[in-house]
């Protein structure tokens, strides 16, 4: 016979608790650590300044191909900006303001030669009245500051007048001008926030501390991401779209942890335990949605493409920081003002007198009570706006996509209107071989359907490669454009290369097409595990990865809807090649941020009572409102983007912001509910042999010992 020992032991606590002792005890500490570190790493990287460059190189391309011949033998590989002059009089009626154009662009730094304009070159419409400078850069667009290229169009447009019209286009001249534009997406966006969590917590400080612990992270990413593109290849638009994300999520995660603390002390415990608690189980939460985030994005390296990795470097690194700033900052600054905010908190809900979650309960037994028709109605909505993704054309934006007063539009549109559609993205057809091959290659490029043009073969300083420029007749995001480029390249054939920018984007789009299943296949595979070995169940896994493919499908369609077919009064256009696979891995890592966080609820729920029904009704009821008020802050963050300038940033704006208000109201809210309903205990089941292979990841609160 054996005793047991009846007096109690006292209790060990777990990981999570003594991350949140830890953090109670020294939150000063962890404050002044944060300030130091933001204001350090700010003035830093403002000393040092940023070295983003572009990569947009693709082995085994021709395009590729092309590039390294080009280097091999001393042909120039900087930007190229065209200064595009119309007079109806004539373009060289005043010649004095022409020479003194070219003369003072020829002066401006990193501008290595101007040519100016030829008849027999082509660079002179057939009626005269427009021609085309053409300005070399001595570097990449990505390496010549912006500065730079405002003192070109400055230089440029000083001689403009009554009759000369002066306008500019290039890469690196759109670049400049989109960030001369600027834009406060990021303050309405916070600003929106701000009044979301107003309403939600009735209390300016308690709705500004999710947003304090955002900025500070995001700020701490910023410069770090300036000092890390010292080291290795950071694309330009890596910090633009790592203050989308960062933002969008930076609150989201804090708010999560914040509401914890908010319920624990409406159910009357006192601060440091309601602290403890919020680390211990949103805390668990936002721990597994950032890393399913990071592992979404590390899933961007099997697609091999050097231009996505500083992304994922930098996004990564947001998202790290953001989940490390809700666990340390967040807790120290609850601490500091907690008297106030435990005042405020209890107050608001005096004020309200509703009982936390009872309208969610009573949703849930709606949704139950009629299942098939939530489920139906919700899966047809969702199917109806992913159908438009599978026409997705993918491609990026050129300066026929620019707003009509900028400069650069303006030179497009002359140049398609004097030129041809073509002029704007003529393909290069290099030969490396004799003069013979090379004139072979062009009388069949003059003469193959769909060009208007061609250019005769120019050798090479050292006359072993030879180079024409074809100009399709249409335009450089046309479809059409791109099947000529494969047509070309098949009659060509060896030692021939199709390249040139508008090649570059077509073997960019179909190299991100080619990939992009295995890359779906890893994510959601990963995830899945992931999922299984927390829930103990298959069937909430598949779920979880079918309804995260919807939401992401619906996002795609909408976007197609809005910037390839032109509505709601957007250019219409291709989606940028690379959108997609960034959107799919940060969207899809934030909808697992959602299905955590509920479906933990319900899973604890399951545990303490067995009881299938009641558990969905209870997850609901305590997840919520935190879910859709966290979607809606995150809507009105990416959403606020739609006012940037910048085309990429307005189509990842509105794809992230529909992604998560479809999967934080649709899915969370009727799906998911309908689902569990009709699936009832076997939502819960998984094989016995699967579940001694599986890990155990604890995601709900673990039991003190």
């Amino acid at each position: 016979m054996t005793t047991t020992d009846a007096r109690p032991r006292a209790a060990v606590p777990n990981r999570m608790e003594r991350l949140a002792t830890f953090a109670l005890a020294h939150h000063w500490t962890a404050l002044v650590l944060w300030l130091v570190a933001l204001v350090a790493i700010t003035v830093a990287s403002t000393a040092v300044g940023d070295d983003y460059r572009n990569d947009m190189s693709l082995p085994g391309t021709e395009s590729q191909e092309m590039i390294e011949l080009q280097e091999e033998h001393g042909m120039t590989s900087g930007d190229t900006v065209t200064v595009v002059l119309h007079d109806e009089r004539g373009w060289d009626t005043d010649a004095d303001a022409v020479a003194a154009l070219t003369s003072e662009v020829g002066a401006q730094d990193h501008v290595a030669a101007v040519t100016p304009p030829e008849q027999d070159g082509g660079t002179v419409s057939a009626d005269g009245t427009t021609a085309l400078v053409t300005v070399a850069m001595d570097a990449p667009a990505g390496e010549v500051p912006a500065e730079d290229y405002r003192a070109i169009i400055d230089a440029a447009q000083e001689h403009a007048t009554d009759d000369l019209q002066v306008e500019l286009s290039g890469d690196g001249i759109r670049e400049a001008q989109q960030s001369e534009a600027g834009g406060g997406a990021e303050g309405i966006g916070m600003l929106a926030a701000l009044v979301i969590l107003l309403f939600m917590f009735g209390s300016f400080l308690a709705a500004s501390l999710p947003i304090v612990t955002a900025i500070f992270a995001v700020g701490s990413t910023f410069g770090l991401v300036t000092l890390i593109s010292h080291l290795t290849m950071v694309p330009d638009y890596t910090a633009p779209m790592l203050m989308l994300v960062g933002l969008g999520v930076g609150i989201d995660y804090a708010l999560l942890v914040f509401s914890r603390f908010r319920s624990e002390l409406l159910l009357h415990a006192d601060r440091e335990a309601a602290t403890r608690v919020a680390i211990d189980t949103a805390g668990r939460s936002v721990l597994f949605a950032g890393a399913s985030v990071i592992l979404a994005l590390a899933g961007l390296y099997s697609l091999r493409m050097g231009s996505l990795q500083g992304v994922v470097l930098g996004v990564a690194l947001t998202v790290l920081m953001t989940m490390i700033a809700s666990l340390t900052l967040l807790p120290a600054l609850l601490t500091v003002f907690g008297k106030r905010i435990e005042r405020s908190v209890l107050k608001h809900a005096a004020k309200t007198g509703r009982v936390p979650g009872q309208r969610w309960r009573s949703w849930a037994r709606v949704v139950q009570r009629y299942p098939w028709p939530a489920l139906v109605v919700s899966l047809l909505a969702l199917g109806a706006l992913s159908l438009p993704a599978l026409g997705m054309n993918l491609g990026f934006s050129d300066a026929g996509n620019d707003h009509s007063s900028t400069t650069t539009r303006q030179a497009y549109d002359l140049v398609e209107e004097k030129f041809g559609a073509g002029a704007n993205g003529p393909l290069v057809v290099m030969t490396e071989g004799t003069q013979q091959e090379a004139a072979a290659a062009y009388d069949e490029v003059a003469g193959h359907p769909g060009i208007a043009a061609a250019s005769p073969p120019r050798p090479s300083e050292d006359g072993e490669v030879f180079t024409s420029l074809a100009f399709p007749e249409t335009g450089p995001q046309d479809e059409a454009t791109s099947d000529l480029v494969t047509e070309l390249r098949s009659d060509l054939g060896e030692p021939h290369l199709v390249g040139g920018p508008t090649a570059a984007l077509v073997d960019y789009s179909a190299t991100v097409s080619d990939r992009f299943p295995l890359f779906i296949g890893l994510v959601v595979g990963l995830s899945a595990l992931l999922l299984m070995a927390v829930f103990r169940s298959v069937l909430i896994a598949i779920k979880a990865a079918v309804l995260n493919l919807l939401s992401i499908g619906a996002s795609m369609g909408a976007i197609t809807l809005v910037f390839q077919d032109g509505r709601f009064g957007a250019e219409a256009g291709p989606i940028e090649a690379f959108l997609p696979v960034m959107i799919f891995a940060i969207v899809f890592g934030l909808s697992m941020d959602y299905e955590v966080f509920l479906m933990s609820r319900m899973h604890e729920e399951w545990t303490r009572t067995g009881d299938a029904q009641h558990s969905v009704r209870e997850g609901l009821a305590h997840t919520g409102g935190v879910i859709t008020a966290a979607g809606a802050i995150m809507v009105v963050v990416f959403g606020a983007f739609i006012a940037s300038p910048d085309r990429m940033l307005q189509q990842m704006g509105l794809a992230m912001a529909v992604a998560v208000l479809l999967d934080a109201v649709v899915i969370r809210c009727l799906v998911v509910p309908s689902v569990m309903r009709l699936l009832g205990t076997r939502a819960w089941w998984l094989p016995g042999w699967l579940d001694r292979v599986l890990p155990r990841l604890a995601i709900e609160r673990e039991p003190t010992r």
